[in-house]
């Protein structure tokens, strides 16, 4: 079985990481692993799957995060990703949305670590490819010294390959799920400690990490570190993860091919009855700070989003970026 590098990935993040998103973010790292947005067990069985499932080979090294709580129906659900061509396959325990709780999966698994276990062998035994897991450190009341504990004993016990940990707990009762994402504290230290106490098997660490820089500096307690809002809300910033995660050589960023070849994508989408806004809602702050910033963005955020729009509209957005003042080839 070959493991994928995990050393810094881009989270999984609902309505946000689709395959427009992720072949944007491949542009700027030909490294990082990505993953898609969490899809329900039941809508891989059931639904439609190419839709739900499909995405471009450009995207590898490529994961796919499944929902649920049915481990008959991940196991199943797994061997159809793996059948697609992702490059893993990831439980989601760690989500505290209204629709999760509904579905007695993602966070509310932390409560059950028993069934996420038997999840995790069910989905092991039936794919070839790794099987890892995404979760809090606990959830309500739970105090996330044994919480965390357990559940990591169990799902390695049961084979899974690395374990992603967001620093926070989860209050499945009175906060909202963007609140869940800010107001519980991070507490960076408890997912160290579990990193200290398994030497041996791949801890990463998620959660309120704003830079490459401090990705870089959690490599110094665990295994792998994983970018969420920030690398979305500011994707320039995975421009610089190849070299200082992989070892590449600093070369100065090619803004212009970018846009090139996210214009050639858009036109293909277009092409199969798609729609510009499709691609270029994950771009918008892509030239954050940079004088030209705010025009780059109303284009996007109206001319790209016109019934009929062409890529032409997203190099015209480009154009009013001035690169002049930073190390950034602009043509």
């Amino acid at each position: 079985m070959k493991m994928v590098d995990h050393r810094l990935a881009v989270a999984p993040m609902m309505d946000w990481t689709d395959r427009h998103c992720r072949f944007f973010h491949r542009q700027l790292t030909r490294q990082a692993l990505l993953y898609t947005e969490m899809v329900v067990a039941d809508a891989v069985i059931q639904g439609a799957r190419e839709r739900l499932l499909g995405f471009d080979d450009a995207e590898h090294p490529v994961a796919l995060q499944l929902g649920g709580s049915d481990p008959q129906k991940l196991a199943e659900a797994a061997r159809i990703g793996e059948t697609f061509g992702y490059d893993e396959i990831n439980l989601n325990v760690g989500c505290p949305s209204d629709r999760v709780q509904s579905g007695t999966f993602g966070a509310c698994l932390m409560k059950a670590p028993v069934l996420v276990a038997d999840c995790v062998a069910a989905m092991k035994a039936s794919v070839g490819i790794p099987v890892t897991v995404k979760c809090r450190i606990g959830v309500d009341e739970q105090d996330p010294e044994p919480a965390l504990d357990g559940l990591a004993d169990g799902v390695f016990a049961a084979g899974a390959d690395a374990l992603w940990v967001h620093a926070r707990k989860a209050w499945l009762e009175g906060l909202s799920p963007k609140e869940n994402r800010e107001i519980p504290p991070l507490d960076y230290s408890r997912v160290y400690r579990l990193k200290a106490r398994k030497p041996n098997k791949f801890i990463g660490i998620n959660g309120g990490i704003q830079s490459v820089e401090e990705a870089l500096q959690h490599l110094d307690h665990v295994d792998g570190a994983m970018l969420g809002r920030a690398a979305y809300h500011t994707p320039g910033i995975l421009a610089g993860v190849d070299a200082a995660f992989y070892g590449d050589k600093p070369n100065v960023f090619d803004f212009a091919a970018l846009i090139d070849a996210m214009a050639d994508y858009a036109a293909r989408h277009i092409e199969r009855g798609g729609r510009l806004g499709h691609v270029t809602r994950h771009m918008v702050g892509s030239f954050h700070g940079l004088p030209g910033a705010r025009r780059y963005r109303q284009i996007l955020s109206t001319d790209a989003t016109r019934p009929g729009a062409g890529p032409d509209v997203l190099k015209v957005a480009f154009a009013a970026i001035d690169f002049s003042g930073t190390d950034a080839e602009a043509a």
